[in-house]
């Protein structure tokens, strides 16, 4: 069994967490962080099983700064 570190990014819709794998491009959802982080997992480790990936090269993430009116 292969393990793997994946990017999750969090944002809140209403009252529920959205989980996205961009590596993979699962998406899940749940009502705390943990919740949708577990879901996501999930979501990511049975679509891995039926569509395995190549080796990946890791995403950059950072944030910056934009001015608006």
């Amino acid at each position: 069994m292969q393990r793997q570190t994946f990017t999750a990014i969090i944002h809140k819709e209403d009252d529920l967490y959205v989980a996205e794998c961009p590596e993979v491009g699962t998406v899940s959802q749940g009502y705390t962080i943990e919740e949708a982080i577990s879901n996501l997992k999930e979501a990511t480790e049975l679509y891995l099983e039926e569509f395995p990936l190549p080796d990946l090269n890791r995403p950059l993430l950072t944030t910056f700064e934009a001015s608006y009116a």
